[in-house]
C-alpha cells in the first residue's frame, strides 16, 4: 500500500475525531470552586498534635525493614512473656501439688 495514502487517511480520521470530540461546559465559578477546594486541602496538610506523633510512628514503622523488625520483636516479647507465663503457672500447681500431698485434709 502506498505510505502517503496511509497518513493522509490517518490524518483525515484523526481531525475528524477531534471534532466529534464533545467538549462539555464548566459549571459556573468553577475555576473559584477548584481553587477554594485546594486553599482548603492545604490547611488540612497540617496535622494536628494528637494524631501527628502517631502518623509520624506509623509513617517509620511503614518501610519495610522495619516493619519486619517491629514484628520479630513482638514476637519474640510474646514468646518471652508466654515463657513467663507458663512458667509462674507451673510453679503454682507444683506448690499446690507438694501441699496437697503433704498435708491433703487441712487445706481443703
Amino acid at each position: 500500500m502506498n505510505k502517503q495514502l496511509l497518513n493522509s487517511a490517518g490524518d483525515g480520521l484523526a481531525s475528524l475525531l477531534r471534532a466529534a470530540r464533545a467538549t462539555p461546559a464548566l459549571p459556573p465559578r468553577f475555576q473559584d470552586n477548584v481553587w477554594h477546594r485546594i486553599e482548603g486541602a492545604a490547611g488540612r496538610n497540617l496535622p494536628a498534635d494528637a494524631d501527628g506523633w502517631l502518623d509520624a510512628v506509623v509513617g517509620w514503622v511503614w518501610r519495610p525493614r522495619r516493619a519486619f523488625a517491629l514484628t520479630a520483636v513482638l514476637v519474640l516479647a510474646g514468646v518471652g512473656l508466654g515463657w513467663n507465663q507458663g512458667e509462674q503457672l507451673a510453679r503454682h500447681e507444683a506448690q499446690a501439688r507438694y501441699l496437697a500431698a503433704v498435708a491433703p485434709n487441712s487445706v481443703r
